[in-house]
């Protein structure tokens, strides 16, 4: 079972939607974002990161897709569904480029909501419908997940597994071990620093905050019990 660095973007360079409050600062420059995949692509061993991207924003097609290809890299692209073909975001041919060009499909939901807020039924909506819809697109079976905003308890996790994904990534940072159902990510911001860009990619993590994922990743996994 190997050890990975999931790193996670969501825009890059200008937008060109209007952005939800709290969305701007997970923008990262186009130089920001090159400088990343340049690290990655240059490490001794770039298939020690798994890079994905989040929302299914038009820079995903415009800028990422390009910039991972020139570099020899692939990643897994998280759509929301209800975003498909609006103005600032990923069209239906966007999504088949992505996948001719050796990129990976997976399902954000439709909406961007909080899953664990959500009843039971507009939960198994946002799961299976935003599936449905990319598999017919893609051609074959979708079955991993981006939890949006990395927020998730032990009914998401019973649902994604209900609903058909093998894999759910969450936003809880440091290692994950790539046999794992739940996989934890880091999301880079484009007000992080340098130091702190160059600790994430190293994969390194206080003991004492370790220790806090640790407890709060498994008190998200077993509640509530019902």
């Amino acid at each position: 079972m190997a050890r990975k660095i999931g790193i996670n973007f969501h825009g890059v360079g200008a937008p060109v939607r209007d952005l939800e409050d709290g969305e701007a600062p997970y923008w990262l420059s186009e130089a920001q974002f090159t400088h990343v995949l340049d690290r990655i692509a240059s490490a001794p061993d770039p298939h020690q990161f798994v890079v994905t991207f989040d929302d299914g924003n038009l820079s995903d097609y415009e800028i990422a897709l390009p910039a991972l290809k020139q570099r020899g890299l692939t990643a897994t692209f998280f759509v929301l569904t209800g975003r498909l073909d609006e103005p600032g975001s990923l069209n239906r041919d966007h999504i088949k480029t992505l996948i001719g060009g050796g990129m990976s499909i997976g399902s954000h939901g439709i909406a961007h909501v909080d899953w664990s807020l959500l009843e039971p039924a507009a939960l198994d909506t946002e799961l299976s419908k935003s599936r449905e819809v990319l598999q017919e697109l893609c051609a074959k079976q979708v079955t991993e997940a981006g939890i949006p905003f990395g927020r998730y308890n032990a009914h998401v996790l019973r649902a994604l597994r209900h609903h058909g994904y093998r894999v759910a990534f969450s936003s809880d940072m440091g290692l994950m071990n790539d046999a794992a159902f739940l996989r934890p990510r880091t999301s880079l911001r484009g007000d992080m620093t340098e130091t702190e860009f160059d600790a994430i990619l190293a994969g390194q993590m206080p003991p004492a905050k370790q220790l806090r994922r640790a407890l709060g990743m498994t008190r998200k996994r077993l509640l509530p019990l019902r």
